[in-house]
């Protein structure tokens, strides 16, 4: 561990919480990655299972699954509001495979959730892990320095019970950990099923593969011990400015992981440089720390591309030019180079694979919420190679906003 840990995340009133309840330094750059056996982290009291489901604050929850399912090719699989009793939220839940998101707006001006959306806009308030004791993950890690954003309670229905507790990360955000004991329900007790009144088409997405956090300046470092204090989380992955940098702007990276790396949590920060930075930028907009993106994971780039782009959504440009010595820079792969170049998918590889991404426009008005679709050929790294192709096209973006 890094220490003595100086994180205070300060507490709060957790946006998600009524909706669980019911009514530094420069980094240095390694040459490779890490081996899993290369850290030893503090082990926690109780095991991290992966990622259970995102929970956003957005401005219409009804319209905002209408756009999840016709887009991304979410199923709409629950539902809760005022017919299930709950005076304070409208809930719908959204799935597609392995990826949960959880759509939540208030139906009264009063609602904490009014002031995330006020304050960050249309975005991420929870980031709920599957644990296999939800007391201890509370116990664990408020113990290790963490704000406690509710104590773990359990709840009951007729497809079982789930136990849930919840704890403060950075900006606004909280994790809720989540134990299932078998529950057979739609997704947690309280919620009714549901089902889309479209043909919602799946486009191959299967589980979130990372959680990206930004943070202001000179803050990564302070969230990163937050990680390996309390869960054990160790470094994967870190870059500075002197890697990932154009001739304007330049960020600073650390990717924090469980010892299985089912969870990863990259954390970045601005860096100084002639303009303003897309990490800069999000701080800005979200008026705080915040969830940047949401990469996805698939096992067919192509065929996801191909549907998102039919369904309607957006994504960053990459310049052919990208495309003129791609083999030279990731040696051989199994596409068609020409199909990635017409779709714009982007290429990297490090010691133990080759990795295939693309990146979404942002999702609102606000330049903050954005996806990633990554299929990982035995790659464990994050594009490193495709960051100044990715920064130039969101410079291009922020020079249309007049934000750069």
């Amino acid at each position: 561990m890094i220490g003595p840990p100086t994180f205070d995340f300060r507490p709060k009133t957790p946006y998600n919480a009524a909706v669980i309840a019911g009514p530094s330094a420069p980094i240095k750059t390694p040459e490779k990655l890490p081996s899993r056996e290369a850290q030893i982290p503090m082990k926690p009291s109780f095991k991290l299972l992966g990622f259970d489901h995102v929970t956003f604050a957005v401005g219409n929850a009804k319209q905002a699954a209408h756009y999840y399912q016709t887009v991304f090719g979410f199923d709409l699989a629950g539902y809760r509001g005022l017919e299930q009793g709950d005076r304070q939220t409208a809930s719908y839940v959204l799935k597609q495979n392995h990826v949960q998101f959880v759509l939540n707006t208030p139906y009264r001006g009063e609602s904490p959730l009014n002031e995330s959306l006020k304050k960050h806009g249309d975005g991420v308030t929870d980031i709920a892990f599957h644990v296999d004791d939800a007391v201890k993950a509370w116990e664990h890690t408020t113990k290790h320095g963490a704000k406690s954003a509710f104590e773990p309670r359990t709840m009951e229905d007729d497809g079982g019970k789930v136990v849930v507790s919840g704890i403060h990360t950075y900006g606004d955000v909280t994790h809720t950990f989540v134990e299932r004991h078998h529950y057979k329900g739609v997704f947690l007790p309280g919620y009714a099923p549901a089902k889309s009144r479209i043909k919602a088409e799946s486009t191959g997405l299967l589980f979130i593969d990372h959680i990206v956090g930004n943070q202001p300046d000179s803050e990564m470092e302070n969230v990163v011990r937050f990680y390996e204090n309390i869960f054990g989380f160790q470094r994967l992955w870190t870059v500075d400015d002197k890697d990932i940098s154009t001739e304007h702007t330049a960020l600073r990276s650390v990717v924090v992981a469980d010892e299985n790396e089912t969870i990863k949590m990259p954390i970045n920060e601005p860096a100084h440089g002639l303009k303003k930075s897309q990490i800069q930028e999000y701080v800005d907009f979200n008026s705080g720390a915040g969830v940047q993106h949401i990469a996805m994971s698939t096992n067919d780039i192509v065929f996801t591309i191909k549907k998102l782009v039919e369904n309607g959504a957006e994504f960053l440009y990459v310049p052919k030019t990208y495309y003129d010595d791609l083999s030279q820079r990731v040696g051989v792969i199994e596409e068609d180079v020409k199909v990635l170049e017409k779709m714009g998918i982007l290429v990297d590889r490090d010691d133990s694979g080759y990795l295939l991404q693309l990146f979404t426009k942002p999702v609102q008005d606000r330049p903050t919420l954005f996806f990633e679709l990554i299929q990982r050929k035995n790659a464990r790294s994050f594009g490193k190679g495709n960051f100044k192709a990715l920064f130039e096209s969101i410079e291009r973006e922020q020079a249309r906003r007049g934000t750069l």
